[in-house]
């Protein structure tokens, strides 16, 4: 792709507007990041032809506990529904879609729903650990930069990013709680940002206070059982919640208060 966005100048101009603070310009700021945020990229924004876009961005985890607790079926299943439930809405033409697993394979970057490839047991194996805080970065970066580009060719974007783990960060190089937590509070400070986490039951971690950590809001936090019925329904609220959110941009702002339990 010849015109690679420049995220250096991505970032600084979200810092100009007073969108990102310090301490998160810093922290996208690390050398290799740039790299994984490129990935996460995909479609040119000239080759976007929609007046406002909603940008819906996934991290599966893709941790060798999912497997270990029989549970990668039904994450492929729930990711498939999300994709089903955007198909189906009537603003599909506005949505672009991605997903990067939690241990940073991307499996498609931003692209229309339509092009969207879905999970199945070939592309996903969650086989790896759970570097949480320096991925949930990469992923919010790559949705910030996304939604600067847009914005700073005058297309209005709202964007809705999903997040989930069955486990505490364990692996994370660089990145706290308090990075993320840093990057998280500047997007939701705008307005134009819904941020939500999953955490699948695991027996011993508190996801509430993981995710809080992390700056997420109470009402954007689901935390389902093990059982695969409980799985699938946080997968169905979130799928509510994407569609709901691309609906109308005059109501997004009561949808992102509102959580999981708007109507």
């Amino acid at each position: 792709m010849s015109h690679t966005p420049d995220l250096n100048y991505l970032f600084q101009s979200a810092q100009d507007e007073g969108i990102l603070s310090a301490a998160s310009l810093q922290a996208l700021n690390v050398h290799d990041i740039g790299a994984q945020i490129q990935a996460g990229l995909g479609i040119h924004i000239d080759d976007v032809t929609a007046s406002e876009v909603v940008l819906v961005t996934l991290m599966p985890d893709d941790s060798g506990s999912i497997n270990y607790a029989g549970n990668e079926a039904i994450v492929r299943a729930g990711h498939n529904t999300v994709l089903d439930a955007l198909l189906s809405s009537n603003q599909k033409d506005n949505i672009l879609v991605h997903n990067r697993y939690l241990n940073g394979h991307v499996l498609y970057p931003y692209c229309p729903v339509i092009q969207a490839v879905r999970m199945d047991a070939k592309n996903y194996n969650p086989n790896q650990g759970t570097p949480l805080y320096d991925q949930a970065i990469v992923l919010l970066g790559t949705v910030l930069a996304k939604t600067q580009e847009f914005s700073d060719n005058g297309v209005p974007v709202r964007t809705v990013t999903l997040i989930i783990t069955d486990g505490a960060d364990a692996h994370s190089q660089r990145a706290t709680a308090k990075t993320v937590k840093s990057l998280v509070q500047d997007m939701l400070r705008t307005e134009n940002h819904i941020i939500a986490a999953m955490g699948i039951d695991d027996g011993s971690t508190n996801f509430h206070q993981v995710f809080r950590e992390m700056g997420i809001r109470d009402e954007w936090i689901l935390t389902p059982g093990n059982g695969h019925k409980e799985i699938r329904q946080a997968f169905q609220l979130f799928s509510q919640s994407a569609v709901r959110a691309s609906q109308s941009a005059g109501n997004f702002g009561q949808t992102s208060l509102g959580g999981f339990g708007t109507p």
